[in-house]
């Protein structure tokens, strides 16, 4: 016969081992106990992967100065909010799963459910940042240039911040309430209730913390991509690049590639929520009796895991994190694949991936014979793989070059003749050659730029100085 216990009977009468029903503070379900072991342990790889991940991003984006721009603050504000997503849910997760119910009491519950909705928002409302500030860079470069401080950015998060917090306080004020769902091993606000109150508060949310952003964040890609596919295809057309114009489509296609990343990350967001939203609508819609508790507590989990995105790919894509982790955290050089000689390179380091190493070798009959050379390496590219920091540099170091090896040699033939080669990665060679009197022999200068479809200018200009190094024109 069914027994009803309480905690003090479950020990001494047998009888309850049975078959009991215990008043415990929250619903339980009935499923396997294995359901509720692998759910929290998946939960449990993600929450540790999304910690430590989103701690190396903001500990490199935080170190490295060549990564602290206005622009990157908005990533680290990402990195933010996706850390304390793992630190609030996880553990606590993890736990109830471990006894098959919760149990941290009603008010554990509230705030449990209060971190994630302000946390899952504010990652929506930085993501929508993110696009608007590429937008500006993108579309509008001469307007948006030095728009964006440290000090604007601050200001901007801290307004994404309180606009979350706008949205994830009403359910402590009786506007819809955070309950248990799912599995009961974890709670959210209360979308499967049919009642007005609760109706409102989901039709809203969804429409200002989801739809709203969405659409916007689509706005602003399709109108990066066009601006992009405009300009690239203005450039084709110029049979001879001018200065400017290849220095400013340099610096499109590098904020292209920005957008590119961010892009990525904010797909994988959206992917991640979607069958969350689909299920709070479908009960939105009336039909929450058709929705079962594996539901409920499978895309809660899939959201959650939008937390281990962001440190992923900017693990695989962004070269100066990768550089930035290997220099500070040594051994995270090898689990990212950082080759040893740019690991221990300062220079490397802080240089971008498209690095511009011009070296000259000239050497001078009239006087000691030997060779004399220069070499001159962009150290700090203007604009990173994927944030531009034409707000914080000058227009004059905006450029970065793709060259790989240049090397002028005085032709056998004629001593007077200055042969300048210069090979580049995907432009093939290029010779430049002047003659001159022996006196006076020729030294070579170089200007290469790399955009879109690389272009490339070589200036030959003579002097009379033999010592004269090369320099970006």
């Amino acid at each position: 016969s069914e027994v009803e216990c309480t905690y003090s009977t479950i020990s001494w009468n047998s009888s309850c081992w049975v078959a009991m029903t215990v008043r415990w503070p929250f619903p339980t379900v009935d499923v396997p106990d294995h359901h509720h072991y692998t759910l929290g342990s998946v939960i449990l790889a993600v929450g540790i992967t999304g910690m430590v991940g989103n701690f190396l991003v903001m500990y490199a984006f935080c170190r490295s100065r060549s990564l602290r721009t206005p622009a990157n603050m908005f990533i680290i504000n990402l990195a933010l909010t996706d850390f304390l997503m793992c630190v609030t849910q996880t553990p606590i997760f993890f736990i109830n799963s471990m006894h098959n119910r919760w149990i941290f009491g009603e008010k554990a519950c509230e705030l449990y459910a209060f971190c994630g909705a302000l946390f899952g928002m504010t990652s929506m409302i930085t993501l929508l940042v993110i696009a608007v500030d590429r937008y500006f860079v993108i579309t509008r470069p001469l307007a948006s240039m030095g728009v964006m401080s440290r000090r604007r950015a601050l200001y901007v998060m801290a307004a994404a911040w309180f606009y979350s917090m706008f949205w994830s306080l009403p359910p402590f004020f009786g506007w819809s309430a955070y309950v248990p769902e799912g599995l009961m091993t974890s709670c959210s606000w209360d979308y499967m209730t049919f009642t007005p109150s609760v109706r409102s508060y989901t039709m809203l949310l969804f429409i200002f913390v989801f739809f709203i952003p969405l659409f916007i964040i689509i706005y602003c890609y399709i109108c990066i991509f066009i601006a992009v596919r405009s300009a690239t295809r203005a450039v084709c057309k110029i049979n001879e690049g001018t200065r400017d114009s290849v220095k400013s489509m340099h610096k499109m296609r590098t904020e292209w590639k920005t957008a590119k990343i961010a892009l990525i990350v904010i797909l994988l967001y959206v992917i991640s929520w979607a069958p969350y939203s689909c299920v709070a609508l479908t009960a939105f819609a009336g039909y929450a009796d058709m929705l079962t508790p594996y539901m409920n507590s499978v895309p809660a989990a899939i959201a959650k895991a939008s937390a281990i995105h962001n440190p992923i790919i900017y693990a695989i894509t962004h070269p100066k994190y990768r550089l930035a982790i290997s220099r500070y955290i040594p051994f995270m050089g090898v689990l990212l694949c950082v080759p040893t000689r740019d690991r221990y390179s300062n220079s490397s380091f802080m240089s971008s991936t498209r690095r511009s190493t011009l070296t000259s070798t000239t050497s001078d009959p009239g006087k000691t014979g030997k060779p004399r050379q220069s070499s001159l390496s962009d150290s700090e590219s203007a604009f990173t793989d994927t944030e531009g920091q034409h707000s914080s540099r000058p227009a004059s170091r905006q450029v970065s070059s793709d060259v790989t090896q240049l090397q002028p040699t005085f032709s056998q033939r004629s001593k007077g003749h200055c042969s300048l080669k210069v090979k580049g990665r995907d432009s093939g060679a290029f010779e430049k050659a002047a003659s001159q009197s022996p006196s006076d022999p020729a030294v070579c200068r170089l200007q290469h730029v790399t955009v879109s479809v690389r272009m490339c200018v070589c200036v030959s200009r003579f002097n009379t100085d033999v010592g004269s190094k090369f320099d970006h024109l």
